[in-house]
């Protein structure tokens, strides 16, 4: 059994990839659709939109922190899902709650669950390199 705090991240990729899919409208109404669709507000969906919410709220600075580290690749030509792991996992690591190792793992279990298989060890690379930038590791 997945711990909340794992199925809170998984959820807030999904809040995530459906506002960046969109064309990263105004946030409100992309969760509230989402919540409506999955009929479900508990404490692992209020969890994901907060975490979600805070994403979005500063992705300028956790895109252009992503976009210094990460090597040969320009953000755009990122996916949406890995660029929103490493949004999700940069701003975990900038909270600081959570020790950065469990982060990183975090973050490489949502790209084993929902990305490609090369994203797992760029995910890693970037994540790694960021936290150590954050004197995290």
């Amino acid at each position: 059994m997945l711990r909340r705090e794992s199925r809170e991240r998984a959820r807030a990729l999904q809040l995530l990839y459906a506002w960046d899919t969109q064309g990263q409208p105004d946030f409100g109404p992309v969760a509230e659709n989402i919540l409506q669709e999955h009929g479900r507000r508990g404490r692992e969906w209020e969890g994901a939109e907060r975490t979600a919410r805070r994403v979005v709220g500063g992705v300028q600075g956790l895109d252009a922190q992503i976009a210094e580290v990460a090597d040969a690749w320009r953000l755009e030509r990122l996916g949406v899902i890995e660029k929103n792991i490493l949004r999700l996992g940069l701003m975990e690591l900038e909270a600081g709650a959570t020790p950065a190792p469990v982060v990183i793992d975090e973050a490489l279990r949502l790209a084993h669950w929902f990305a490609g298989d090369k994203a797992p060890p760029f995910v890693n690379g970037v994540l790694d390199t960021l936290a150590r930038r954050l004197g995290r590791l």
